[in-house]
C-alpha cells in the first residue's frame, strides 16, 4: 500500500479527521479529535495493521508560525532578538508569556507514531489537548503497554495528563521538581539552582540568581575565505 492509498482509505475510514501527506518523503499524518483518540488509535491497530506503538510524544504549540530572524537587525552585541527578546523561554521564573500562536488556538499536541510492520507502513497520529489550562488525553496504554513511559516522559515534560493511565508520575526530574521543562512558558534557565552546603552537608535547592535569560541563537555559515586569502599572501610574498 502506497501513502496516496493509506491517505485515501484514512480519509475513508475517518471522514472528521483531517489527513496530510507530507511529500516528497510521503509522511502521512492523521489529526483527530480529543474524544476520538483512542477509538481512532484502536481501530489503526486493529483494522489498519499497526501492530506497534513506536513513541508518543508531546508538543508545545506555543509561538508556532512566527518568525523572528526576518526582521531581526545585527549589532556590535550580537543579534538584537537574543539581547532584547522576550519571546518564549526566554525571561526569568515568573514571567512567562501566555500568548499563543498554535493553529486554532489550541497550544498541547499528542502525537504518536505507529508502525504496521505486515504492511511496512508508518503512520503519525496527532491530537490537540481541549483545555490549555489543563491538557488531558486518553491513554493508550491498555492498546499498545510499551507507551507506558513515554507517556509518562509526556507528562513529566509537557504536564499532559493521560486519562487512564495505570502508573501516571515524573519519570526523568527530580522528586519535588515544580514546572515541566519543554514547556515553552518554562525558562532556559530552569527556576533553580543546586548547589552542595558543606554545612548542612546536604544537595539544597535555591532560586536561579547567576544565571541571565539567554536565547539559543541559530548558526550562520558564511564562505570562509581564509584558505584562499593565506594562498594569494603566500604568492605575493614569494614575488
Amino acid at each position: 500500500m502506497s501513502s496516496a492509498q493509506l491517505a485515501e482509505r484514512l480519509r475513508a475510514q475517518f471522514p472528521e479527521g483531517v489527513v496530510d501527506v507530507a511529500l516528497p518523503r510521503g509522511e502521512v499524518t492523521l489529526d483527530v479529535s480529543p474524544d476520538a483518540w483512542h477509538d481512532t488509535c484502536r481501530t489503526l491497530r486493529d483494522s489498519f495493521g499497526f501492530e506497534q506503538c513506536m513513541d508518543v510524544s508531546g508538543v508545545d504549540y506555543l509561538g508556532y508560525g512566527s518568525d523572528e530572524w526576518d526582521t531581526t537587525d545585527v549589532s556590535s552585541e550580537g543579534f538584537s532578538r537574543g539581547v532584547e527578546g522576550r519571546g518564549p523561554g526566554r525571561f526569568k521564573w515568573g514571567e512567562q508569556t501566555s500568548d499563543s500562536s498554535a493553529p486554532s488556538d489550541r497550544r498541547y499536541a499528542v502525537v504518536a507514531h505507529l508502525l504496521s510492520m505486515q504492511y511496512n507502513l508508518r503512520l503519525r497520529v496527532r491530537c490537540f489537548a481541549a483545555d490549555d489550562a489543563l491538557p488531558v488525553v486518553a491513554s493508550l496504554v491498555d492498546l499498545w503497554a510499551g507507551v507506558n513511559w513515554f507517556e509518562r516522559e509526556a507528562f513529566d515534560m509537557y504536564g499532559i495528563l493521560f486519562e487512564g493511565h495505570p502508573d501516571l508520575r515524573r519519570i526523568l526530574t527530580d522528586y519535588g521538581f515544580v514546572g515541566h521543562p519543554f514547556r515553552k512558558d518554562f525558562p532556559l534557565i530552569g527556576n533553580v539552582e543546586v548547589r552542595y552546603d558543606a554545612e548542612k552537608q546536604r544537595v539544597v535547592y535555591e532560586p536561579v540568581t547567576s544565571v541571565e535569560p539567554r536565547v539559543g541563537v541559530p548558526r550562520v555559515i558564511r564562505d570562509d575565505a581564509r584558505y584562499k586569502t593565506a594562498e594569494g599572501e603566500g604568492r605575493e610574498a614569494v614575488k
